[in-house]
């Protein structure tokens, strides 16, 4: 095991010391002559002294770091690690589970495997790699994925194009790996919808791995969705950014009076339709809207007893921090505005550069401006099979709140 060697600067090391699993540009001394992004090195202190192993990438986030050990890399590694996240979510009861069949399986930092995610649906599991390192270990986590899982796995489908640097040349065509690890079979450029069925909590929804937005699903929504279903009854409800109806099925089997599911994209009211007829058939109480979700806001003559606010990420970085809190400002003011007295508003930010405090913040200034009297019922978050790792606050992206507004 002989692995290039990057230096810290000195005193730049506190972070590590504490576990962080990034190493930020800023905090490298020096880098060996030639270094590839991708390549895994050795993390040493300014005196020599070891700190760890990691990926490297010339970005902002430079290393992410795989083991605290001063240990190789290898087949052993990604059966250990694989191993260890799939013990976590049997002791949870996602596997082999009769009313829900996906789940997530690695979570990146939280699983200690930073820049890897994999979903899995059914016997697929979906491989998504968030940095070059595991870009180039795709068919080594693709053997130990089969290995730990055995015959419970029959496909592996890898999909980063949309998660991986443009700048790099490098290919990042998603498709199906072989179960043997070592053929990629690349898709073609056909866009007709390729969906799949899963289940989740009984309900039954299409989820297109190839064509859809991250893995196909929203998984990190499960429980945050059995919550509405819990207040749905004889509700009017609002699903805005309602994607492919992962609310909107919660909401209509919880009894909901009727529900409106809006959102911009064709291919996801297509989704959504579907999911809502496999679960209903010919539903009279829905309806599917594909317009945009301000410009619906606007329309809007009668109030929802329940409105749900699950937009897209708002700010993908740091430096669009303003605009995104004027936005989730924006949406919730005007989400109040259209909610029933004694209504609810179920409002998430999944913007990992918003904070807790700061969505709170934003939130808080929404009601002020709406003139309505406000309060916090439920504070929401991921499931437990999307851990944070304890030394890793970033890693709690998926923030939500329930609003109860007189």
């Amino acid at each position: 095991m002989c692995y290039p060697v990057i230096r810290l600067r000195a005193r730049r090391d506190e972070s590590l010391l504490r576990h962080h699993p990034w190493i930020f540009s800023g905090a490298i001394a020096s880098v060996p002559s030639g270094l590839e992004s991708g390549s895994i090195v050795r993390i040493c202190g300014s005196d020599g002294t070891f700190l760890g192993i990691g990926h490297y990438q010339a970005s902002t986030i430079a290393v992410r770091i795989l083991s605290w050990e001063d240990r190789a890399i290898d087949t052993d590694f990604w059966y250990q690690y694989l191993t260890n996240a799939l013990s976590m979510r049997k002791r949870f009861g996602f596997v082999a589970c009769t009313d829900t069949n996906a789940f997530r399986l690695v979570h990146g930092e939280g699983d200690g495997l930073p820049g890897l995610v994999i979903d899995c649906y059914g016997n697929t599991a979906v491989v998504q790699a968030h940095s070059l390192g595991m870009h180039k270990a795709r068919y080594d986590v693709a053997a130990a994925l089969k290995a730990v899982c055995g015959d419970w796995i029959h496909h592996i489908y890898y999909k980063s194009e949309t998660t991986l640097s443009k700048t790099d040349d490098h290919s990042f065509l998603n498709g199906y790996i072989g179960i043997d690890g070592q053929s990629l079979e690349c898709l073609s450029d056909n866009e007709e919808c390729n969906a799949h069925e899963a289940l989740e909590n009984g309900l039954r929804f299409l989820v297109d791995w190839e064509h859809g937005q991250k893995t196909g699903f929203f998984l990190d929504q499960r429980d945050n969705r059995r919550l509405l279903e819990r207040y749905a009854s004889g509700c009017r409800v609002l699903n805005l950014f309602c994607y492919t109806g992962g609310f909107s099925c919660y909401a209509l089997r919880g009894g909901a009076a009727y529900v409106d599911s809006v959102d911009s994209s064709e291919r996801a009211i297509a989704l959504l339709k579907a999911n809502v007829s496999l679960n209903f058939g010919d539903e009279p109480r829905h309806s599917a809207i594909c317009v945009d979700a301000f410009k619906f806001l606007d329309t809007v003559t009668q109030p929802y007893d329940i409105i749900v606010l699950d937009p897209p990420a708002f700010a993908k970085h740091r430096h669009s921090l303003h605009n995104a809190l004027q936005g989730y400002t924006r949406l919730n003011r005007m989400g109040l505005e259209h909610v029933a007295s004694g209504g609810l508003v179920f409002t998430f930010s999944c913007s990992q550069a918003v904070s807790k405090e700061h969505f709170r913040g934003a939130v808080m200034n929404a009601a002020m401006q709406s003139g309505r009297n406000v309060r916090i019922l439920h504070q929401l978050h991921q499931p437990v099979d999307h851990p944070i790792g304890v030394s890793h606050a970033e890693g709690e992206y998926l923030k939500g709140l329930v609003l109860y507004v007189e």
